[in-house]
Order: C-alpha cells, then sequence, then structure tokens
C-alpha cells in the first residue's frame, strides 16, 4: 500500500494536498504538532473521498521525535511504504532582521529546513528501495524574490529549494522525483494576518490563491505525468513574479 505523508497536514495548504492525494488513491498520513481538533477534521475530508488515513502527533523541527514517528510507522506497516512526502511544515516570525529576536530566526530555520531533512532523510530508503517516490517541497515567493521582513522565511525558504535541486539529482536513478512549489499569496491562517485588500492590488491576477489550487500542482507533481520533472521550482502567485 503506497501512503503520502503531508507534514503541517491539518489546516491551508497542507489539507488540500491531503484531500487532492486522497482522491488520487492514496491513504493519507496527517502530520501535526498541536491542533488534533484540525487534523481529525482533514482525516475526516479524506475519508469522504473514499479513501483513509492516519495522525502522525509529532514536530518536524525535532529530529528524533520525526526519526520514531516515521520507524514506529513503518514497523507497524512492513508492507506498506511513503512514496510520497509533501514538506509542506513551515512557521512565520516576520520581522526586521535588525530587531529579529535570535529564537525567530532559529524557530524559522529549524521547522522549515531542517524539518526537511528530519522528516525525508528516513523516508528516503524505502522510495529507493520500492524504484519509486514523488518528493514536493513547499518553497515560497519568498524564497525567490525575498521579502523584507522575512530574512528568517526567506533564508529558510531559500533552502528547500537549493536543496530541493541537489536532492533530484541524487536519487533520479531510482526514479524517485523532487520538486518545489512556490505559492505567492494564498488564503490560509498563515496569511490571515496581512492586508489582503491591500496586497491584491501588486498582483496581477488581482486577488489571493486558494489552497485547492496549490494542492492541484501538488498533484500533478506526484502523479506518474509528471515522472520526467525533477529538480524544479514552480511558482503559483497570480503573477506577482516570476
Amino acid at each position: 500500500m503506497r501512503y503520502a505523508l503531508v507534514t503541517g497536514g491539518s489546516r491551508g495548504i497542507g489539507r488540500a494536498a491531503c484531500v487532492r492525494l486522497a482522491r488520487m488513491g492514496y491513504r493519507i498520513l496527517i502530520n501535526f504538532v498541536h491542533n488534533s481538533e484540525k487534523a481529525e477534521e482533514t482525516l475526516e475530508l479524506v475519508r469522504k473521498e473514499g479513501q483513509d488515513g492516519e495522525l502522525l502527533q509529532f514536530d518536524v523541527a525535532d529530529a528524533a521525535s520525526s526519526r520514531k514517528a516515521i520507524d514506529d510507522w513503518q514497523q507497524a506497516h512492513p508492507d506498506d511504504y511513503v512514496a510520497i512526502l509533501v514538506n509542506n511544515a513551515g512557521i512565520r516570525r516576520d520581522n526586521l532582521l535588525a530587531l529579529m529576536p535570535d529564537e525567530d530566526w532559529t524557530a524559522v530555520l529549524n521547522t522549515t529546513l531542517n524539518g526537511f531533512f528530519n522528516v525525508t532523510k528516513p523516508l528516503i530508503p524505502m522510495m529507493q528501495f520500492h524504484k519509486f517516490g514523488r518528493i514536493i517541497n513547499m518553497a515560497s515567493l519568498s524564497g525567490i524574490k525575498g521579502l523584507p521582513g522575512q530574512t528568517n522565511y526567506s533564508a529558510a525558504k531559500g533552502g528547500i529549494i537549493a536543496a530541493t535541486k541537489a536532492l533530484a539529482q541524487e536519487v533520479a536513478r531510482k526514479n524517485i522525483t523532487v520538486n518545489a512549489v512556490a505559492p505567492g499569496f494564498i488564503k490560509t491562517d498563515m496569511t490571515s494576518d496581512l492586508d489582503e485588500d491591500g496586497l491584491k492590488k501588486t498582483i496581477p491576477a488581482r486577488r489571493f490563491g486558494e489552497p485547492e489550487e496549490v494542492a492541484a500542482l501538488i498533484g500533478f507533481l506526484a502523479s506518474d505525468d509528471a515522472g520526467y520533472i525533477t529538480g524544479n521550482v514552480i511558482s503559483i502567485n497570480g503573477g506577482l513574479y516570476t
């Protein structure tokens, strides 16, 4: 049985990705840290698509707990493996660099960049064994263009982009693709504190994107049709920046 693991899968883009991948026939592993209620809601949406899934509670920033959760799951499912990995977990701690607390720099890089490493590394061997895998990393407009007040977030997402390009070359022979999706402004809890009316004026499409639109791109990159696409960063931003 092939599973898809979505980190930060309880809400927003992560939830939409879980639903899309369930629609494609994958069983879903929904990672979350604190909000079990939202994670359960996502699981119910997965089941409405005719699939099933499980909740995996661990903090991707914690290497030991990430490895234990993945190892424990694999031992409990010896005949299954995670074929699709969506590294979606991330946090924002916006501030000008000169005013940024040290812990805000560290927290953002630990969740986004170290989280990618902590989750991806233990899953690669099984993908290589089965000679199939899709790793989809959530980058950002901030990681391509850089945004003031987000030096920590830009550094983390820029690191994800570079790691995507490098890892893609390491695992391509085993039929494993590694790509990054770089959303612009998407309607989620993470952007709820932003001035949507003001920012829409800077976007050629004149609107924020929907999580389901990002999930559609994730679904394509997870599909067999995308088997020759790897090491790429695909922007989805309404024409804001290319």
